[in-house]
C-alpha cells in the first residue's frame, strides 16, 4: 500500500485550570476538519497542546469572487475566438489544397521517415511515463512502475486525443491509481505536479528558441529579433527565478482548492529535464515527417512546435486539433502545403491516434486481467473452504 504523509499543526489550548474536557474548536483550526488529534500533557496533568495531523492535499474552500468568476468568462471567450480564428485560418489554408497532389505527398513519405516518428513517439511517451514517477516521489507514495507507466501512457494518450486533461487524464489515473489504495486528493495533487513538468519543459524549449533562434523566428512571429531575443532571456530568467524560488525553501500552492506542496530544487530539475526530453522528441516526431529539413533548423521548428501547442491548449479544442494545424501551415516554411499538410495528417496519424487506440486495448486488457485474478482467488477461497 502506498505511504501518504500528514503535515502535523499544533493548537495550543491554554488552560491553566487542568480542565481536561477542553477540546479544540473548529474555528481554532482555521476551519480545517481534524483527521487525527493527540494531546500532550505537562507533568502536573494539564493539557499542554493538541496536534492535529492534516492531510497535505486537504481540499479548501473556494473563494467564488466576482474577479475570478470574470476572469473564467474571459478566458472561455478567449479560447472560442482562438478556435473561432484558427477554424478561418484553417479553411483559407486549405482552400488551395489538392486532394491529388496531397494523396501523392502523403506517398512520398519514406519507410524511414516512418520508423524516425514511431521511435521519436516511443521516446516521448517512454518520456511521459516520468512526469508520474516525479509526481509520486514528491508526493512520497510507493507504486510499481508497471502501474505508473499504464496510468501514465493511457491518461496521456487518451488526453491528448479527446482534450481536457484535468478530467480524462485525472479519470483514467484515478481509475488505475485507485487500484494500489490512492485517493482522489492524491490522484488530483499528481495529475498537477505532472501538469507542471510539462510546462516547466515547454518554457525552457520555447525561451532557448527565441534567445538563439531570434533571427530566424522572427521571420514566423514577424517581430525584430532584438524583441524576439529579450522575449527569450525574460522566459529563462523567469524560469531561473523559478527554479531559486523552490529551492530556499519549501513552497506550497493552493489549486483548484487544493494545497499542494512543489517539489525541491532537485526534482524541479529532473522535471525540467524529463519535459525537454518530451517536448523535444515530441517534436521530432513532426520533424521527420517534413518534406525537407532544409528550410527550418531543429530549435526553431522545436520553438514553434512549442508555441502551436501552447494556443491548441488554450482553444481547449480536443488534442488541439484545428489550431495546432493551422498555426503550423501558416508558421513552417514547405515547398507546398499538400507537402506541409500530408506530414501533419501523419503525425495525428502517428503521435495521437495510434497511442490512443493502443491505450484503450490496455485498458481492455488491464480490466480482464484485473476481473480474472479477482474470479480465480473468489474460485480458490470457495475450494479451500469446502476442504
Amino acid at each position: 500500500m502506498p505511504r501518504s504523509t500528514k503535515s502535523q499543526r499544533s493548537w495550543q489550548a491554554h488552560n491553566p485550570h487542568g480542565d481536561h474536557s477542553q477540546k479544540p474548536r473548529p474555528e481554532d483550526l482555521n476551519g480545517e476538519s481534524a483527521i487525527v488529534a493527540r494531546r500532550s500533557f505537562d507533568t502536573d496533568g494539564s493539557v499542554n497542546a493538541v496536534s492535529v495531523a492534516v492531510p497535505d492535499d486537504l481540499p479548501l474552500p473556494e473563494v467564488n469572487s466576482p474577479l475570478r468568476k470574470f476572469g473564467h468568462w474571459l478566458a472561455i471567450g478567449f479560447s472560442i475566438l482562438l478556435a473561432a480564428f484558427s477554424v478561418f485560418v484553417l479553411v483559407h489554408a486549405l482552400s488551395g489544397i489538392n486532394l491529388a497532389d496531397l494523396r501523392t505527398a502523403i506517398a512520398a513519405k519514406s519507410a524511414e521517415q516512418i520508423t524516425a516518428a514511431a521511435f521519436f513517439t516511443s521516446l516521448s511517451y517512454l518520456a511521459l511515463t516520468g512526469y508520474d514517477a516525479i509526481a509520486l516521489r514528491q508526493l512520497n507514495l510507493h507504486v510499481p512502475y508497471k502501474t505508473t507507466a499504464l496510468a501514465s501512457f493511457t491518461s496521456y494518450a487518451i488526453s491528448f486525443t479527446l482534450g481536457f486533461p484535468l478530467i480524462t487524464a485525472g479519470t483514467v489515473r484515478y481509475w488505475l491509481y485507485s487500484q494500489t489504495g490512492l485517493g482522489p486528493g492524491r490522484v488530483a495533487s499528481l495529475t498537477v505536479i505532472a501538469g507542471i513538468t510539462f510546462w516547466l519543459g515547454m518554457i525552457l524549449v520555447i525561451g532557448f528558441a527565441l534567445l538563439f533562434r531570434s533571427t530566424e523566428i522572427s521571420a514566423i512571429n514577424h517581430l525584430a529579433s532584438e524583441i524576439n531575443f529579450l522575449i527569450g532571456l525574460a522566459i529563462l530568467l523567469t524560469l531561473g527565478a523559478y527554479l531559486v524560488w523552490v529551492s530556499l525553501r519549501q513552497r506550497q500552492v493552493r489549486l483548484q482548492g487544493f494545497r499542494l506542496q512543489l517539489p525541491g530544487l532537485r526534482l524541479t530539475l529532473a522535471q525540467v529535464v524529463l519535459g525537454v526530453c518530451d517536448l523535444c522528441a515530441a517534436a521530432g516526431v513532426l520533424y521527420s515527417l517534413l518534406p525537407d529539413h532544409r528550410t527550418v533548423d531543429f530549435l526553431t521548428f522545436a520553438g514553434t512546435y512549442v508555441f502551436a501547442c501552447i494556443l491548441g491548449i488554450a482553444s481547449n479544442a480536443p488534442g488541439g486539433i484545428g489550431v495546432f494545424e493551422a498555426t503550423l501551415l501558416k508558421a513552417i516554411p514547405a515547398t507546398s502545403q499538400e507537402a506541409l499538410l500530408a506530414s501533419l495528417l501523419l503525425f495525428r496519424i502517428i503521435y495521437y491516434l495510434v497511442p490512443f487506440v493502443l491505450a484503450l486495448a490496455l485498458l481492455g486488457a488491464h480490466e480482464i486481467f484485473r476481473r480474472w485474478k479477482t474470479l480465480r482467488e473468489a474460485m480458490s477461497r470457495n475450494e479451500d473452504a469446502k476442504v
